[in-house]
């Protein structure tokens, strides 16, 4: 069973810097790409970055473009969203999410999720 463990969340004021980690294990040695997603209150939960399992393909949501950096280190079974620049509204849960193709935009193509981690960014 695939599990996924976000961190690095937290309180910032706008403008300041965060750096996510998604840990990804149980995946029997299987490549996957991974997105990250975010969901406000009362908001659908929408597409934020994603990345493929070679890194050679990565998208990235127009809010966030030119902002927010997603990566991966492959021996560490790990996959990172760095986020610089942030705004009151990029405050959400985000999650990290692992899909079996080669890198969707779509939400409902992807197989597991893990638990999210809050950020918060005041003004």
């Amino acid at each position: 069973q695939v599990q996924l463990v976000e961190s690095g969340g937290g309180l910032v004021q706008a403008g300041g810097s965060l750096r996510l980690s998604c840990a990804v294990s149980g995946h029997a040695f299987s490549r996957y790409a991974t997105g990250w997603f975010r969901q406000a209150p009362r908001k659908e939960r929408e597409f934020v970055a994603g990345i493929s399992w070679s890194a050679t393909l990565t998208y990235y949501s127009d809010s966030v473009k030119g902002r927010f950096t997603i990566s991966r280190d492959n021996t560490k079974n790990t996959v990172y969203l760095q986020m610089n620049s942030l705004k009151p509204e990029d405050t959400a849960v985000y999650y990290c999410a692992v899909e079996w193709g080669l890198c969707s935009l779509s939400l409902a193509m992807y197989a597991y999720w893990g638990q999210g981690t809050q950020v918060t960014v005041s003004s």
